[in-house]
């Protein structure tokens, strides 16, 4: 099996790769190639369906942070993101907010979308997914830190974590027809801006563990 492992940022997938370089010393490496795409749904997207466009995988994942809306999944958690959508794409009209889909630019059923959102519809069958909480989140160019817009946000799509890539990479899974799923570990909540708070290292090595045991499980 041939997997494409996504991520913002090679500091997300640290431990993981150096787990993986240990595998394949001792020859038991399974056939992973590592993508580092830079922050941004923009750049997820557009290295992602590079990526999927030059070969055939048999799996991708993306892996990385994210910020939590629900105080039920705590910094560390590791969740499995099956739904997620771009709130700030649309338009202001005053003080509301219109998305594409009230602009009439964007059918809500429009492939790939679902119902407004992108959706994994058939999740890989593998037992450390299984045991991981399903999530729906948001995908953001500005990450949440005003109690204003945090509750307007909840209020439209009642999101349970976010990220800057999750919808890029989804997107781009889903238009070139490869199994994937996003998985990401709880750094923070999604607050005001309050760093003493976050738990990067905590996550990451909670993340990188999992992703271990996804991919052996392969």
């Amino acid at each position: 099996m041939r997997i494409l492992i996504v991520a913002a940022t090679a500091a997300e997938i640290a431990p993981l790769q150096q787990s993986l370089i240990g595998s394949s010393s001792k020859g038991e490496r399974p056939d992973v190639e590592i993508m580092i795409t830079g922050v941004g749904m923009v750049a997820a997207a557009a290295r992602t369906s590079g990526a999927l466009a030059r070969a055939r995988y048999d799996l991708a994942l993306n892996l990385g942070i994210c910020g939590s809306f629900d105080r039920a999944l705590s910094p560390g958690t590791v969740v499995h993101v099956v739904s997620d959508a771009m709130p700030e794409l649309g338009a202001e009209d005053g003080e509301a907010f219109l998305s594409i889909d009230e602009l009439g630019l964007l059918r809500g059923e429009a492939p790939p979308f679902s119902n407004g959102r992108l959706v994994n519809a058939a999740v890989p069958a593998n037992p450390v997914l299984t045991c991981l909480p399903a999530v729906h989140g948001i995908t953001v160019n500005t990450v949440h830190g005003n109690e204003r817009s945090i509750a307007e946000t909840v209020r439209r799509l009642a999101p349970q974590v976010e990220s800057m890539e999750g919808a890029g990479f989804m997107y781009a899974c889903l238009i070139q027809a490869v199994s994937f799923a996003q998985v990401r570990a709880v750094s923070n909540m999604v607050e005001r801006r309050n760093r003493s708070a976050w738990r990067i290292d905590e996550a990451i090595a909670s993340l990188c563990r999992v992703a271990g045991d996804l991919i052996e499980s392969v």
